[in-house]
């Protein structure tokens, strides 16, 4: 039974290390194969020059014309990508913020995945404080965060909260501090095994 694991979260919330970190303990637990899939690797470059050629700013990832034109490319091509290896038996880690996908509860359908019922499916929404994601962003000094850190009032704006209640099917996981024991937690959680 293949696995397919999300790994969300708005920029700076540490998603694509925290998965790499999890990613040698599962295939150790489950003695299976996984392909990690960061949304920022497979298109960055393609994403670069694109960009430039539009808005002569390579780094722009948040302009209403990155938005309007490249974002749901992206993420169509991180999914089709995603399927062909679950459809290989190799489980998949999908890096990503994802985070109209995630308010319009699309990462749990079926349908929209385009995964048969074997599939088991996993979302982790990452999170920290506000000061701590600008602080990290800062420090990794990504000239594709130049626009939010400029603009934080506006890009604020699109942050938000799962509440538990209203998204029972994510794992919420609070990476400000995170302990050993939270994340042996959270890998217990994404095998289904607590």
């Amino acid at each position: 039974m293949p696995r397919l694991l999300f790994f969300c979260g708005h920029a700076g919330t540490g998603k694509t290390t925290l998965a790499k970190q999890l990613i040698a303990p599962l295939m150790a637990r489950t003695g299976e194969s996984f392909c990690l899939l960061d949304k920022d690797t497979l298109y960055g470059g393609y994403s670069a020059a694109v960009m430039r050629a539009l808005t002569g700013d390579p780094n722009d990832r948040d302009s209403p014309t990155y938005l309007q034109n490249l974002r749901e490319p992206e993420y169509a091509g991180l999914m089709a990508t995603a399927r062909e290896n679950l459809a290989l038996g190799v489980n998949v880690i999908v890096v990503g913020p994802l985070s109209r996908e995630i308010r319009a509860h699309l990462l749990t359908d079926r349908a929209w995945l385009g995964v048969e019922g074997d599939v088991t499916v996993r979302v982790v929404w990452v999170h920290l404080d506000e000061a701590e994601a600008r602080r990290r962003i800062t420090a990794r000094a990504n000239p594709n965060d130049a626009w939010k850190l400029a603009h934080w009032g506006d890009y604020r704006t699109r942050l938000f909260m799962p509440d538990p209640a209203d998204y029972p099917e994510l794992t919420l996981f609070d990476n400000t501090g995170a302990t050993p024991a939270q994340v042996d937690a959270l890998l217990a959680d994404l095998l289904g095994s607590n």
